[in-house]
């Protein structure tokens, strides 16, 4: 048997609450912590974003962009294509500094989802009040 990861990111951290704030909202989104992290998936299904920490950067949030954004998005120096998954079209960018725009990550966030939920939770979320 394999031996577990070890708990990378403190999931009570207030940067952890934050982001969930953005993603538990959305149908059927769910929460599990994955090689040490937490991970958000529509459903028990995709992946829709991930936070990770690394030796060169603190806190950071993973996304899939979408795919007509992700030159744009590559030149704002607030966004890094992340060493694993961006190969994927995942794009990651710092959430611990005083700058963050907390609102835009939250679009980003949803594109991410739209882009991995099914027909039921897109839906549901395109039938929510706005």
């Amino acid at each position: 048997m394999a031996e577990p990861h070890p708990q990378a990111i403190d999931p009570a951290h207030p940067l952890v609450d934050r982001v969930r704030a953005i993603c538990l909202p959305l149908p059927e989104a769910t929460e599990v912590i994955s090689r040490g992290r937490p991970v958000f998936r529509a459903g028990k299904g995709n992946l829709f974003a991930s936070i990770a920490v690394s030796m060169d950067r603190p806190f950071t949030l993973a996304f899939r962009a979408d795919d007509a954004e992700r030159p744009a998005l590559l030149e704002d120096s607030r966004f890094f294509i992340p060493k694993y998954s961006g190969a994927f079209g995942w794009l990651g960018t710092d959430i611990d500094g005083d700058g963050v725009d907390w609102q835009f990550l939250a679009e980003l966030v949803e594109t991410s989802y739209r882009g991995m939920a099914n027909s039921r939770q897109l839906a549901a979320l395109d039938s929510r009040d706005p």
